[in-house]
């Protein structure tokens, strides 16, 4: 019986496995995992240590008996330290397992940003469930009454949210000028409002350069003579791959150093592929790559590599980034490029803000959008979408239709022939996402008249 021995029993790791057996129940599946946590939600912490969700047992997607109820070997606190592609083995505290094909889905790893004092008590990262622990140990035995997070991106922002919610006071730090990078920073200036609207404290354009210790309080200190004072210390400065073991074993890194891997997921080392947060991304747009570590990108990619270790053929179609997150009562979604990004890639980028209602204004509770579209000024090819609302607003799956316009190559004239569904408690005969593109089209026309 053939084996696939996949690395990592997260997103891109449990895709490949489930995919595999689904296909060719007659291969052994082997699924490494380097904790007691296989297929946990690490997008769901931050619920977690909000108290939304009260056990920590619900973030698993499946428990390791459903895994192995399925026909799933699994190898919990198993971490491989060797991979021996020539020989088809790995490694792990001296044991040896044999492999037909291996799927290396490490994941990736917090970024420590060049802060002093990272590892003192009471400052913590978060990646992984033991993270999680660690950091519901300290709350819970410490009690702290004031919490500073040092970066507002998703996590930064999310746990911002959580830390309000139990009646924490909570100060963000962000070294760019205005927090979530991800969109333009007029668009960030508006999360940062929401924060302080919740009575979080936001400093933007503000870096780090220490974290000390003064007697029960941890007090940072940065450029221009910044110091504040903290119980408590989350840095949520980003990820980066996780590519240590891939690389001792001769597989070959591109893209911020992302292990390089080509539309079917296949690595430089023979019958070795690798998904995930660890790789490379291909880029729906640009055709080329980058590197964009998201849950719902590492799923495609696990169950490709899945699929095309055990023979079939069938190759990554790209990404776009497409990210959203709730901020309190703001919902803030964005997929593809901005000017920026567009105009890197060799686009004439034109973005247009428009503002609309999500459903029929007669409708009681509807509630305004801010829409961002961008697109090419010479052919109209749509490139990207950003959108800012309230929480129960559809952001979400508004940003969805973007993305699905974007992936299949629409224009925004295009776009206004997608057959969307309309109630008036729910949307207008034309979606707010397609009176959006209409508003771009509206604009230029109006820019070429008065010229």
């Amino acid at each position: 019986m053939p084996r696939l021995f996949i690395v990592g029993g997260s997103d891109a790791g449990i895709s490949a496995a489930l995919r595999t057996r689904e296909l060719a129940p007659d291969w052994q599946v082997t699924m490494a995992v380097a904790d007691r946590y296989p297929n946990f939600s690490i997008c769901g912490i931050p619920f977690y240590l909000g108290g939304e969700i009260p056990n920590a047992q619900d973030l698993a997607h499946r428990k390791a008996a459903d895994i192995e109820a399925l026909g799933i070997e699994m190898l919990l606190d198993t971490r491989i330290d060797q991979v021996n592609a020539q020989g088809k083995r790995v490694h792990a505290a001296g044991v040896e397992h044999a492999f037909d094909k291996l799927v290396i889905g490490t994941g990736a790893t917090s970024i420590r940003p060049p802060i002093a004092g990272l590892d003192l008590p009471g400052v913590f990262l978060l990646r992984w469930m033991d993270d999680m622990f660690a950091f519901e140990r300290h709350l819970e035995t410490r009690r702290p009454r004031r919490v500073t997070i040092v970066g507002a991106g998703y996590i930064g922002l999310e746990m911002a949210e959580a830390m309000t919610h139990r009646s924490v006071e909570v100060t963000v730090i962000e070294l760019a000028p205005s927090a979530m990078t991800t969109i333009d920073p007029d668009l960030g200036t508006l999360v940062g409002q929401e924060l302080e609207r919740h009575g979080v404290r936001l400093f933007a354009g503000q870096a780090i350069a220490e974290i000390a210790a003064e007697g029960e309080s941890l007090r940072l200190k940065g450029p221009n003579n910044f110091t504040h004072e903290a119980d408590m210390v989350l840095v949520a400065a980003g990820a980066k791959p996780d590519t240590a073991l891939a690389v001792a074993a001769g597989a070959q890194t591109g893209f911020k150093g992302a292990i390089k891997v080509n539309r079917r997921m296949e690595t430089n080392l023979p019958d070795v592929y690798a998904a995930g947060d660890c790789v490379e991304t291909f880029h729906r747009i640009t055709q080329g790559v980058t590197y964009l570590p998201l849950g719902t990108t590492a799923h495609k990619q696990g169950r490709i590599a899945g699929e095309n270790a055990i023979g079939r053929e069938r190759l990554f179609e790209g990404s776009l980034g497409t990210q959203v997150v709730r901020v309190f009562d703001r919902v803030v979604a964005r997929t593809g490029f901005h000017d920026r990004d567009a105009r890197a890639a060799g686009f004439d980028p034109v973005s247009v803000d428009s503002t609309q209602w999500d459903h029929k204004v007669y409708y009681p509770g509807a509630k305004p959008m801010t829409i961002r579209v961008t697109a090419d000024r010479n052919t109209g090819k749509l490139l990207g979408a950003q959108i800012v609302g309230s929480y129960g607003t559809e952001v979400s799956k508004r940003i969805d239709i973007f993305a699905a316009g974007i992936f299949h190559g629409m224009t925004i004239e295009t776009f206004s022939d997608l057959d969307l569904s309309y109630t008036p408690p729910l949307s207008s005969p034309w979606d707010p996402v397609q009176m959006a593109t209409q508003a771009w089209a509206k604009s230029e026309r109006d820019a070429a008249r008065s010229q």
